[in-house]
């Protein structure tokens, strides 16, 4: 049997045993609330692994090592502010929301400030998961293209149909279940790669390590307080912001907390999904630094072409250095980590689509079969947009850097409005407005170099911070403003 027959078969009996498992669920007679919640009855380690599913997509399985390989381990300190964000999680957003009870993230935005801000937070929250669902999906196209040869237009269209079927017919009981396999292939697989590395690496692992030593390749950056450039500094505040905005206002997180039994056991799902993925992050960046040392001592295993596209270079490695057998238990878990993320990406879209736009504008009370006839074409929907996002990421240098720059644009506001909302009680809905109006205008405005380097048009744009605090200053613009009008309105009421 040679090594693609042998890696097709066991890509091929991973991916139809997820798909006819996933499926499987839909097999229960089931309500809206089983698909958006899964009634309430899953188990919290299991919701523990989708949350760290969730977190591990391609993005991380491909991206970070591709960072390792090219840099250094600077975009790791993104990790280290996961423990942080975290306790903040488990302290005041998931008490929070238990007591809300609602399917919807965006539910207590409309409370405390009027539909509008539901509205909102809703769309850009949507537009958030396209992106992020876009870059996934072709990631997850480049090792099957090094090793079948395949288009990646297609790659990704199959990919991506494969995701919407189970997700579309199992609802959240089916993905989170699916995460927490998926989860453990992944992590067998991300170790049983740098086992190959360590074993095969001429030399030895610890000469590979000591070149890398020498070449600052395990630097997490520059310690001077420089928020223009990717310092130590800037990444742990982005990672803290966009980590607060995953566990405080991430509609896929809020489910989550919602659909474990207890608050203790919503509690105990935050913790291991959170702490889980810091060391499994810091194996991804051991398998890029390690890759960068096996290519050093052999360079001529790896072509020019591949060595100047850091991404790639992983894909390439699982396909021409693995033995047969293991390069498919690799891809399958690339895929693993693609097909949760976006597969929660999926479930929650639909639910907010439900519950926040055909519930407000078009039938207030839906019965059962209309509802889940919603969800089902909701999933269809966002899973069909998200494969012609993927499209669209062929061909970009760097698939992690566009996403982050993607998500600073799309979803900077919405956590400065929740902030607002939560703390300084006394905000109005007109005051919140203005602070939101603020806060897009700061957004708009840092994101216009980013927004021209992904369109490469020749226009020549800076600003004094680095892309990625768009997200920091966007929040902190509606946070300040909404607070200071809010205090000078009672200081005149006085």
């Amino acid at each position: 049997m040679s090594l693609k027959t042998l890696d097709l078969l066991v890509f091929g009996v991973y991916i139809l045993g997820v798909i006819g498992f996933g499926v499987s669920f839909s097999f229960k007679k089931r309500t809206s609330n089983d698909f958006s919640t899964g009634g309430g009855r899953l188990p919290s380690w299991a919701l523990g692994m989708s949350i760290f599913a969730t977190f591990v997509s391609s993005i991380s399985f491909l991206a970070l090592p591709g960072n390792a390989y090219g840099g250094n381990w600077n975009s790791f300190v993104f990790s280290l502010s996961i423990p942080l964000a975290a306790w903040i999680a488990v302290k005041f957003f998931v008490p929070h929301y238990r007591k809300l009870q609602s399917e919807s993230a965006y539910f207590y935005l409309e409370e405390r400030f009027g539909i509008w801000a539901r509205i909102y937070a809703s769309v850009f929250y949507l537009l958030t998961q396209l992106a992020r669902m876009g870059a996934i999906l072709y990631l997850l196209a480049l090792p099957m293209q090094a090793l079948f040869g395949w288009s990646i237009p297609i790659i990704i269209a199959c990919t991506g149909l494969s995701v919407i079927v189970y997700s579309m017919f199992g609802g959240l009981e089916a993905v989170v279940w699916t995460d927490a396999i998926q989860g453990i292939v992944l992590i067998t697989g991300a170790l049983a790669c740098l086992g190959v590395i360590f074993w095969t690496i001429p030399g030895g692992a610890s000469e590979a390590f000591s070149a890398a030593l020498e070449a600052d390749k395990f630097s997490l950056g520059s310690f001077d307080f420089n928020f223009s450039s990717s310092t130590f500094w800037m990444i742990l505040v982005y990672g803290l912001f966009i980590n607060l905005q995953n566990f405080g206002v991430d509609q896929s997180y809020v489910q989550r907390y919602v659909s474990a039994k207890t608050e203790k056991d919503a509690t105990k799902s935050t913790w291991l999904g959170a702490l889980l993925y810091v060391p499994v992050s810091f194996l991804f960046f051991m398998i890029g630094t390690s890759l960068w040392g096996f290519y050093q001592v052999q360079p001529e295993l790896l072509p020019a072409e591949i060595a100047s596209k850091a991404d790639q270079v992983f894909p390439y490695f699982i396909v021409n250095q693995l033995p047969a057998g293991l390069t498919g238990l690799l891809i399958a878990g690339i895929f693993a980590a693609g097909m949760s993320t976006v597969s929660t990406s999926i479930n929650s879209s639909a639910t907010l689509i439900l519950s926040d736009h055909f519930k407000k504008y078009i039938h207030p009370n839906p019965s059962e079969k209309t509802s889940l006839r919603v969800l089902r074409i909701a999933s269809l929907v966002m899973g069909l947009s998200s494969i012609l996002i993927g499209w669209a990421f062929n061909g970009v240098n760097s698939a992690l850097e566009t996403w982050w720059a993607l998500a600073s644009i799309f979803s900077g506001g919405v956590l400065g409005l929740f902030l607002l909302g939560f703390i300084v009680r006394k905000t109005s809905s007109r005051q919140a407005g203005f602070a939101v109006l603020g806060g897009v205008l700061v957004i708009g405005w840092m994101s216009l170099p980013a927004i021209i380097k992904l369109t490469a048009t020749e226009v020549s744009w800076s600003q004094p911070l680095h892309s990625n605090m768009t997200i920091v200053m966007g929040t902190m613009t509606i946070f300040v403003i909404g607070f200071v009008l809010s205090s000078f309105s009672k200081s005149i009421t006085k």
